[in-house]
Order: structure tokens, then sequence, then C-alpha cells
């Protein structure tokens, strides 16, 4: 019942496409009565692709945002659906020994409402009297032991993931977490105090319902807000957290218990049968000793108060309906804005997925991801890194002794497209049709074994940190891969029918995008092999930093909300690859091309294969957002906008203007002075 450190460290040290999520199929082609003729093109080109569109389709009551990423989900979700009640119905008359019959057996059981109701509070009450018992920063401390082992750790993050210095093994990282807001800044900003008086309230309201009087609630949601206020203090921001230096901190067990000699870091790991080896990532320093300080000196109520609160928190969506309604309440719709919650089935879908994600994977490519789509895709990929290689060469910035380096990690690059080669063994996972909570238990340990069990072991390049069913796409700078899952595979992104145009304004940018986090500015840090190490000169690296500086100075001017601007910091990972995906993809379009003179000056419903790469590169963004929900993405989200997304890399692109023949002055134009070109 909490997020693992692969999927959180990968905020960090990874880069993916977008934060929405899980993806299926649509009508291809593009329909050019979207089209707002009303606005230029070079004007506002979001507004040309997308106004229409986006006032015709408002953000449904149970959403925070709705767009192309939206839809796709919305799609894909039927068709897990129909997987899952299938699954549910065989699973009512088998005992669950396959997959599917797993599968089924815990969407089975998330839908007994009836079940779930009855049981009220009571799953939780054996981790509710644990907690009670603490006493001593010892037995805290045995607690957290414990419960991380159990995969129900709070208070920070534990996970495997490559080691920074040498790539191929795995190592063990403990990084900083425990805050129930979204960034540090929530604890202290003026401008958030309404919303620390809500999480306030919700603390309390959630501490009543697990049985506490109304007074000692309120009293234990001050402590829990004081005390996650210390954390705060001693962690650092979204932006401090993209440099490698802030994410990796090799020490050997010794000196992690010198270090933090209240938690002893000797009998953590034994606790948790991990192979530590030489040692391991305290990732954070300043936020662990914070934490060794709070076992000596917040007193065990106030502990007891914290890890009580976010017991049941953690576990509020798996309970009775009177938690997960508080739950939503907070979480959902006071601080993201979301008017209701999504019906019951969905939620159910969504810990089937986080619980056995690549299980339901297995089922969904085989419903819904022919293998003809893999091969084509794969000729998309091979042509965008075609494409890149070609830039890196004539490059008029970089000296050939960096050139070289850029290239050979180009060369390394591996492209994974659908879904694992190998999937997963779910034999040891046991379901019981009749206990939702237990499932959820059973399926997160079972999780986490899987990943504490990888430390020590060689690195598997092989294997995916998304799901088949996941709309996006990502990078990893410590294995030099690059990955699309199946549902990206498809309209609008990808549509075996349609023209070149399409497709490489749509994939072929997703694909130029992700290779080119492999020389943004966190994953340019790293080399060929996927060890973070200089493979710059010095003077290439100047040149490099002043480039993406005007980047940052372009999206620091965005501003999505009254007096709230985009972090161009923040920010500038992707939208470097924003930036250079566009651009490589529109070189490789222009390959294909000449291999078909005809058609490249053949207009399809009125608009060259020119202008039909960029409709697509925008309409991919088109969408809107809730502001409460934008404001929170606007300080933890490494992605900008998405109607900036639509028109930022075009903007820089000398090609945009010409196809729509743009002049200078132009909102669309950026003059020669302004105009970003990195990769």
């Amino acid at each position: 019942m909490r997020k693992h450190l692969t999927r959180s460290l990968a905020l960090a040290i990874g880069a993916a496409l977008s934060a929405s999520a899980i993806g299926a199929t649509q009508a291809p082609s593009f329909n050019i009565t979207d089209l707002d003729k009303d606005i230029s093109p070079c004007t506002d080109f979001n507004g040309f692709v997308n106004a229409k569109w986006v006032a015709a389709n408002p953000i449904p009551a149970d959403r925070t945002r709705w767009g192309a990423f939206d839809e796709l989900r919305e799609h894909s979700l039927e068709t897990q659906h129909a997987i899952v009640e299938k699954a549910s119905r065989d699973a009512a008359t088998a005992k669950p020994t396959t997959i599917a019959q797993k599968v089924g057996g815990f969407y089975r059981s998330g839908m007994d409402e009836a079940a779930i109701e009855k049981a009220g509070i009571t799953p939780l009450k054996p981790e509710l009297d644990r907690i009670a018992t603490l006493k001593t920063p010892a037995e805290i401390a045995a607690y957290l032991n414990d419960s991380f082992a159990r995969g129900q750790g709070t208070l920070f993050f534990v996970g495997p993931a490559a080691d920074f210095k040498n790539s191929r093994m795995q190592i063990a990282y403990a990084f900083q977490g425990g805050l129930g807001l979204p960034t540090r800044d929530y604890y202290d900003k003026p401008e958030h105090a309404a919303i620390r008086d809500a999480y306030k309230a919700h603390i309390a309201k959630m501490l009543e319902l697990a049985g506490a009087k109304a007074a000692d609630a309120g009293k234990a949601a001050d402590q829990v807000l004081a005390f996650e206020t210390r954390l705060a203090k001693a962690s650092l921001a979204p932006v401090e957290l993209r440099t490698p230096e802030n994410q990796y901190h090799f020490v050997t067990l010794a000196d992690a218990d010198k270090l933090t000699p209240n938690l002893s870091w000797t009998k953590f790991f034994a606790a948790q049968k991990a192979d530590i080896k030489d040692g391991f990532s305290l990732s954070q320093p300043k936020f662990f000793k914070e934490v060794d300080t709070m076992l000596a000196e917040v007193p065990a109520a106030e502990w007891q108060a914290y890890l009580r609160f976010h017991a049941v928190d953690n576990a509020a969506p798996y309970l009775s309906k009177a938690f997960a309604t508080q739950h939503f309440e907070f979480h959902n719709k006071t601080l993201n804005g979301q008017k209701e919650q999504e019906p019951r089935w969905k939620r159910v879908l969504a810990a089937v997925n986080d619980g056995m994600g690549m299980g339901l994977g297995e089922l969904y490519v085989a419903e819904a991801f022919p293998p003809e789509s893999k091969a084509r895709a794969m000729v998309l990929v091979d042509n965008v890194k075609a494409a890149l290689k070609t830039r890196i060469e004539h490059l008029d910035w970089m000296s050939d002794a960096t050139k070289q380096k850029a290239l050979e990690k180009w060369a390394t690059f591996l492209p994974k497209i659908g879904y694992p080669e190998k999937w997963r063994d779910w034999s040891g996972l046991e379901i019981q049709p009749d206990d939702y909570f237990a499932n959820v238990e059973a399926a997160t340990r079972y999780d986490y074994d899987y990943e504490i069990a990888k430390v020590g072991k060689p690195s598997d390049r092989m294997e995916w940190g998304m799901t088949p069913q996941t709309v996006n796409a990502y990078y990893n700078p410590l294995d030099n891969t690059i990955n699309f899952p199946a549902a990206i595979l498809q309209p609008p992104f990808f549509d075996a029918k349609a023209d070149d145009a399409l497709n490489y304004g749509g994939i072929g940018a997703v694909i130029g995008h992700e290779a080119i986090h492999g020389f943004d500015d966190e994953g340019s840090q790293f080399d060929a092999e996927g060890n973070n190490s200089n493979w710059w000169t010095k003077d290439d690296r100047q040149k490099f930093e002043a480039r993406t500086a005007r980047l940052v100075a372009q999206f620091n001017a965005y501003e999505p909300l009254p007096g709230k601007h985009v972090n161009g910091e923040l920010t500038l990972g992707e939208n470097i690859a924003d930036l250079g995906g566009a651009n490589v993809a529109f070189d490789a379009l222009q390959l294909a091309l000449q291999k078909d003179p005809a058609e490249s000056k053949e207009k399809i419903d009125g608009y060259t294969e020119n202008q039909r790469f960029f409709l697509n590169f925008a309409r991919i963004w088109r969408g809107s957002i809730l502001p409460q929900r934008q404001e929170v993405l606007l300080n933890s989200d490494p992605h900008a906008p998405a109607q900036y997304r639509a028109i930022a890399a075009p903007s820089n692109m000398p090609a945009f203007a010409e196809a729509f023949s743009c002049k200078s002055g132009d909102a669309m134009v950026r003059s020669a002075y302004t105009q970003v070109k990195i990769w």
C-alpha cells in the first residue's frame, strides 16, 4: 500500500513522457474539422489545433484533466475492464492459480462492497495495535524495519536501482519521503496555508474514523503536521532532486550506522533480507540525519500519531466507504479539485494495476497488441535514431571530442517496444477472492520482495519499469534504454494506416523525446554504460548550459495561472527532450519523404506532410486541467503544462514557420536571438 522506490526514484533519475496513465484504442486519422480556422497557426498554434476540441470536451466530473492521453486511458480502461470482468467470473468457480484467475480474484474481492463494509477498520487493527505499543526509539526503529519488510514502510523510500558508479550492478537506495503534502513548500509557504488547514482537518477526521475521540484526534493532527514540517525542512526540493549528486550518496553500513545511530541500517537491511555487499546509497544524508534526531527527540506519542495516521490514510482506499470517501475528499477534491469519485470499478482496477500490473499487462497484450504493431514501430525507432545520429554529427557548437562520446552513447541505446520479452512469475502470490484488503497487502509485499531481491545482483536491461497498458514512454539513464509500452503505440501517436507525417509527428516525436533524454541536463551526466561520469569537455559543457539557460528563461515566462509561472528549471529535462525530439522526428520524416518525392508534395485534407507533422505534434498535447490540479503540478511535476508543450518546440523550429508561411513578428516565430537549438 505504498509506492516502491523504483517508482519514486524514476521521478528523479528517469524521464517519462507524461504523468498520464493507461492506454488503448482510438479511431485513426486526423480530423481537420477540429481545427479552429478563426485562429492563425502563426499566432496560437495550440489554439488553432486544439481550441475547438477543448471547448467541446469539458473535463468530466470524476477527472482533474482531460485530453488526448485521458481519452486513451478511458478506452484502455474499457479494454482492461472487460478482461478483469471475465477473469472475475472465471475466478468465482476455481481457486486462483493462473494469472487470469489471480487478477480476476483480486478484482472480484475489490468489487465485493458488502464484505468490505462489514469488515470496516478490522483489517487494519493489527497494524494500529502494534503502533500503540511503541514506547522507545529502539521499538520505533524495530517497527520501521518490520513494516518495510512487509512492504508497508512509511517515512522514506527504499528499493533497488543500478549503481551510479557501476551501472551493471543493483544496489539499494534510501530516498527521502514521508510527506503527506506534494512538496516541502506546502509546509511553510503562506499561499498554501489553506491547504495546510485542510490537511490538518483531514488528519483529524481520519483518526476519528479509526476510533479516536475528537479532542484526541485534533491534538494528534497538530502533532502530525509538526512532525511532517520537520521532515519537510530537511527535504530537498524537486529541482534539487534533479541533480545526480543529490540522488546518490554511497556509504558502507558502518558509516551509515554512525550517521544515524538510532536507526541501524545494518539491522534494517537484515530485516529486508537485502544483499547489501559493500554498501548502499543513503541518498539525502541531511534528511536521514534529521530522522535520526527525531527518533531521539520526538516523544513516542507523536511518532505514534504520525505512523497511525499514515497507516490509516494509506489503507483508506481499500477500507469501507467512510474511509475511502474521506481520502477522496482531501487528496482528490480539496488538493486537486476533482468533483466526483471515479466509479468503483475504475478504483479497484487501479489497485489491480498497482499490485499486479505486469500480470494484467500479459493479459492486455494478448488482447490488444498485435505483433505487427511492434514490427512497424521498430522501423520508426530505427529511422528516428538514424536522424539523431546525423544531428549529433552536424552540431556546430560541439567539439569532435565530445561528439565522439555522444555517438558512443547513441550507439548503445537499447529500444524496447511493447512489452517484456519475459513475463514475471506470479505463482508465489496467493489471492483470496473474498478479502480485498488482504489481497492489496499480499500484492504489495510480493512486489516489495520482488524488488528488494534485485539488490546485489546484476542489472537487467531487459526489465521494464512500466506496464504494457501504460500510455507513456520513458528513458532510463542507468541502463541507457528507451521504452515504449504497447498502449502508446496507437492513434493519435501511432497508426499503421496513417501517412508518415502523422506517425512522425506523434510517436516519432515521442521516440525522439525519449532518446534526447539521454542528452538532457540530467541524462547528459551519464555515459554510454549508464554510469554517472563526465564525458564532456569543459568548454562544450559551458556552451550546453548557456543554451539550456535560454530554454529555462522561455518556460519561466509561461503563466498558466494568474501570477503562477512554469518552473523552467524543474521542467528543463522534459523541455529539452520535447525540443530535440521534435527536431529529430522532423528530420526523420524528411528522410522518409525523400524515398517518395511525390508524397512529400501531395496534400492530404488540404495540408502538406510537413504541416500535418506539426498538427499531430500539437494534437497529442491537447487538453485542459483544473486550476487546483495545475497548481499542484506547477510545484511538483517535471513536465510543463500541455498547452505550452504544443507550441514551445515548434516556435523554436524554422521548419514550423516555413511550413505555415509564418513571418517575423508572429507569436509563433522566435527571433534568431531567442530561438533555442540544442540537439
